[in-house]
């Protein structure tokens, strides 16, 4: 299976290309108080991706700019003075329609996602789940890797949110296409043994009864035999799937979190990472990620902010 080995730049440029032909979205930007998170909802909003609504400790964020010479005069900023305050105040602009996404700043992810799940936050009937969208130098197609960020072990029926969710992510990027999803774990089997390999058959059979829509499913298998072409022959494992994944569903967290980390350290992979299920967009990156990150967030963030407007329009 010959396939043509991924050109990130010009991938990554066509993309930007794609999302700036689009209108401004408005994001309320989560306690910007580091230079990667103030800088990369600038730059942002520079590529006329967002516009940004700059929420925390007003001169803080004032004394960054300055020292980091980052011009953030043309862009409001929401004067309150902690991080939980900021999230607080994000889920409000977000319900008074002032924000069609949020961007997670330099607080703790359990500090945003806890004013996001409240009863009187943004939580909707579809589990709330994070994907990681990457492009992998090695790999021919960008791919999805969910979840890695939100459910720590999670049960059947929240993997198969989880999935649907990652789902209908790909049709808001490119709505003809049908994504075939490799369900991980460590052995190709079912082991009763292994909870991971018996939710896994059971997602399929969920997919073959349309409990799960819109995509190809097939799993249990481990990473090699869904990647490898060779691996899964050894094995005579066949599968659509084999060799040409669109998503990864993991085991759990820690798998999913590994996984991603590895892609992008070992092989410099391009990630962006986003929070679905919740009635808008969660630009959810990790502190330490950089600018190229946190715009590739945004930019998948505004695809989904305007497939939601043109379900609105059209309802």
């Amino acid at each position: 299976m010959d396939r043509k080995i991924l050109d990130i730049d010009t991938l990554a440029k066509n993309f930007l290309q794609k999302c700036q032909s689009l209108e401004k979205i408005s994001v309320a930007v989560v306690y910007p108080c580091s230079e990667d998170a103030l800088n990369g909802a600038i730059e942002a909003a520079q590529l006329g991706l967002i516009q940004p609504i700059l929420i925390g400790p007003k001169k803080k964020i004032q004394d960054l700019a300055k020292e980091k010479k980052i011009n953030i005069s043309d862009y409001e900023l929401i004067d309150v003075p902690t991080s939980e305050a900021a999230a607080q105040k994000s889920i409000s602009l977000v319900h008074e329609g002032k924000a069609e996404a949020i961007m997670k700043g330099s607080l703790h992810t359990d500090e945003l996602m806890k004013e996001v799940v409240k009863q009187t936050g943004l939580r909707t009937g579809r589990r709330i789940s994070h994907a990681f969208i990457m492009a992998v130098p090695n790999y021919h197609k960008p791919l999805i890797i969910t979840d890695a960020a939100i459910n720590i072990n999670p049960d059947l029926m929240t993997k198969r949110d989880i999935l649907q969710n990652a789902i209908d992510l790909v049709h808001a990027l490119d709505k003809e296409k049908i994504p075939k999803v490799a369900i991980l774990s460590a052995v190709e089997t079912i082991n009763p043994a292994i909870q991971s390999t018996l939710d896994a058959a059971c997602l399929c059979k969920m997919a073959e009864r349309e409990q799960i829509v819109g995509g190809i499913v097939d799993g249990p298998f481990a990473y090699d035999n869904v990647l490898s072409l060779h691996a899964a022959q050894v094995k005579n494992i066949k599968s659509p799937v084999i060799g040409d994944v669109d998503i990864f569903l993991v085991p759990n967290l820690e798998a999913g979190n590994m996984l991603a980390k590895q892609l992008v350290l070992i092989t410099n992979a391009i990630s962006a990472g986003i929070i679905l299920g919740a009635s808008v967009p969660i630009i959810l990156t990790s502190r330490s990620d950089g600018v190229r990150s946190r715009v590739g967030s945004c930019a998948i963030a505004s695809i989904l902010a305007h497939a939601k407007r043109n379900q609105v329009e059209t309802a």
